[in-house]
């Protein structure tokens, strides 16, 4: 029996304490992932949401214990539970406001006594949370079935983040203190071992801390590093040693919090690996550690870029500028695909992931599937679109073995045979506003077209103020343009990029139409791929940032340099 599955009959439900790690959603475990799957209720502090509930099925209800306690008394309840009854948000999930921490216990324990499957998920490992060991006990105290789901430890994960490995060849001993609740007893022993020190504490204290380690007997030119949002794009260390931080501190402005202090994992010790940090530094060397990327495309078209791009450290942030919508007129679209069945065709050549998802959808309506291409030959413009086939069933016969594109696809096309080609007929689905280059070509080499109108793209809806102003503002490090209409309809619903806002482009036409809207173009991909598009901003970034490590200037991101004159438009690619 599945932890998460309920024996019939059983009056309680069960509780699932779960670790979402330091707060990279990647640390979450396979059993974290299965265990959120199948929850009916997820309770969790603030920090750690984001983490957990993409994984969570559509529905479940989410309860905020760090949410203000007056919105949970005004709440309704969970019928015959007690629990506060959740309001939708987003249309997949719940969630209300609830009591503070000490109060999620009960939370817990009255949705699991309605016979809810609950996940209860804390920050780092739930053996190292205090409020979670109290939890447990009190299901055990009632006989509420629960499971605990390790997670990641911010003490162990984010000095593995910073590239300082805890121990080396020579096994030094490691001891891990939480300033918050250490006694002068613990400094003392601490301070008087030789060993590494992990110390989890907040960036307003590790000055103090610091010093109790220096009164307990270290000497002060002991090395450390300080960590702050560990395994996040926002993470940020400091090297030093326990006499210097409170001054290396002051010299990076890092001002003193109003409310108490952002965490923090320092790492002490002569045997901690700081000095060799700048070889072991991987996660905050990736060439787009941080930066902000606009990526204006669809969802869908934008997922795989997306994904690529937070390979290199970038945050990406999807902006619609195209919005897909039907033919006018379907009736055209309808015979060719009836076409299909019958054999008018020879050949269907999609030259977009839209084009597949237009064919597969009037499929769908008609009760076909892949089957209905056999005997036909498919082609692909490029790499996307294959795939996008291949999530059909249907794998293509020709891709272009060169540049992705329609010229690409006509190099690569045959001529029309007579005799080894029984059909002349080529089926073209496309959108409304696509070249005439393939038809031309296709005619030219002896085939008949069907130019079919599959879809019409218009241009999306503005994104929201806080975004247009990021836009204009340069609140972006970077903006990759994939087809001239991206730049039209960006600048068209949000405005232009702010100068010092790094434009990188897929193609020469796409860079003529940025720079015929006053844009300079820093980057433009080898060859017409979004995958090649992002593997070149990758390389502006790295080459940017050697270049400041070589000049020994702290690396920056686009976003924080200080522009004097506004850039003028480049005259060339």
């Amino acid at each position: 029996m599945s932890p998460t599955t309920l024996p019939a009959g059983q009056d309680h439900g069960h509780v699932t304490f779960l670790g979402a790690g330091p707060g990279d959603p990647g640390l979450l475990t396979l059993r974290a992932v299965e265990a959120l799957a199948n929850a009916d209720v997820l309770v969790a502090e603030h920090e750690v949401l984001d983490v957990v509930r993409a994984h969570a099925r559509s529905g479940v209800a989410v309860l905020d214990t760090d949410a203000d306690s007056a919105a949970a008394s005004s709440a309704d309840t969970f019928p015959g539970t007690g629990t506060p009854q959740l309001a939708v948000v987003d249309g997949a999930s719940t969630t209300a406001g609830a009591p503070a921490v000490r109060d999620a216990a009960h939370l817990v324990m009255q949705a699991a006594r309605g016979g809810k499957r609950v996940v209860r998920a804390v920050s780092g490992d739930p053996g190292l949370d205090t409020y979670a060991a109290e939890e447990m006990l009190a299901c055990a105290a009632e006989g509420v079935p629960f499971e605990v789901v390790p997670g990641v430890a911010a003490a162990v994960g984010v000095p593995a983040y910073a590239g300082v490995p805890l121990r080396d060849a020579q096994g030094a001993d490691v001891r891990f203190v939480d300033a918050r609740t250490a006694s002068d007893r613990c400094w003392t022993e601490v301070g008087a071992s030789d060993g590494t020190v992990v110390v989890s504490t907040t960036l307003d204290s590790v000055a103090a801390a610091a010093g109790e380690l220096v009164a307990g007997g270290r000497k002060p030119d002991t090395p450390l590093t300080v960590t702050v949002a560990g395994t996040t794009t926002r993470q940020r260390t400091w090297t030093a040693t326990l006499g210097t931080i409170a001054q290396t501190l002051k010299q990076a402005k890092v001002l003193p919090s109003p409310e108490g202090g952002r965490p923090v994992i320092a790492v002490v010790g002569e045997r901690s690996a700081a000095a060799q940090r700048d070889q072991l530094s991987w996660f905050e060397s990736k060439p787009l550690f941080g930066w902000k990327v606009l990526v204006p495309r669809t969802k869908e078209q934008a997922a795989s870029l997306s994904d690529q791009l937070r390979s290199y450290g970038a945050v990406p942030h999807e902006v619609p500028t195209i919005a897909v919508e039907p033919p006018r007129t379907p009736q055209q679209m309808e015979r060719a695909v009836k076409g299909l069945v019958t054999g008018r065709y020879e050949w269907i050549a999609f030259t977009s992931v839209n084009a597949v998802k237009a064919v597969r959808e009037k499929f769908e309506e008609y009760g076909l599937d892949a089957r209905a291409f056999a005997g036909i030959k498919v082609a692909a413009v490029g790499e996307q679109t294959a795939r996008a086939l291949v999530a059909f069933g249907v794998k293509p016969d020709l891709v272009p073995s060169g540049e992705q594109s329609a010229a690409g696809l006509l190099e690569d096309w045959p001529p029309y045979d007579p005799v080894f080609d029984p059909i002349d007929r080529v089926f073209l689905p496309r959108a409304d506003i696509a070249t005439e280059t393939l038809v031309a070509g296709l005619i030219e080499l002896g085939w008949e077209v069907d130019d079919v109108t599959a879809y019409r793209t218009v241009r999306a809806s503005p994104p929201p103020a806080e975004t247009r102003e990021a836009i204009k503002g340069g609140g972006f490090d970077a903006v990759l343009f994939t087809s001239s209409s991206t730049v039209r309809n960006l600048v068209g619903i949000a405005g232009k990029p702010h100068n010092v806002t790094v434009i990188a482009c897929i193609g020469p036409a796409t860079a003529k139409t940025a720079e015929e809207h006053g844009l300079r173009v820093d980057v433009m991909a080898p060859e017409p791929s979004v995958h090649r598009l992002a593997e070149a901003l990758a390389d502006f970034g790295s080459r940017r940032r050697a270049a400041a490590v070589e000049a020994g200037d702290p690396v920056t991101r686009p976003s924080e340099r200080r522009p004097g004159a506004r850039r003028r438009r480049s005259t060339s690619t």
